[in-house]
């Protein structure tokens, strides 16, 4: 198992930036891929953004798209979210996932192919 633990969320304006980051403990980091999901209040968690686990491939919610970029270090076991452009609607709780399966090739959009989660960091946009 391993523990992922998010941290760089808070309170920003409409249009300004966050960059949020996830850090994995465990040598097994770099054998998957990860993914960012968020849980607005009333609603459902959603998939934001993934990476496959040697960063060649990127994949995003229409949602974020062209705003959003993910990105993973390796060496750092860290993987990131980099938000720009926010929206009130991007207020959220925010959670980093590891992929299920090890040296998957391509992305997955689905919370059952993630199997380790973080606690969440909230991200809060305000108008």
């Amino acid at each position: 198992q391993v523990q992922l633990v998010e941290s760089g969320g808070g309170l920003v304006q409409a249009g300004g930036s966050l960059s949020l980051s996830c850090a994995a403990s465990g040598r097994s980091f770099r054998r998957f891929g990860m993914g960012w999901f968020r849980q607005a209040p009333g609603k459902e968690r959603e998939f934001v953004a993934a990476i496959t686990w040697s960063g060649s491939s990127t994949y995003y919610a229409d949602s974020v798209k062209g705003r959003f970029t993910i990105s993973r270090d390796n060496a750092k076991s860290t993987v990131y979210l980099q938000m720009n452009s926010l929206k009130p609607e991007d207020t959220a709780v925010y959670y980093c996932a590891k992929d299920r399966r090890a040296f998957r090739e391509v992305t997955t959009i689905v919370e059952y192919e993630y199997d380790d989660w973080g606690q969440g960091t909230q991200v809060t946009v305000s108008s």
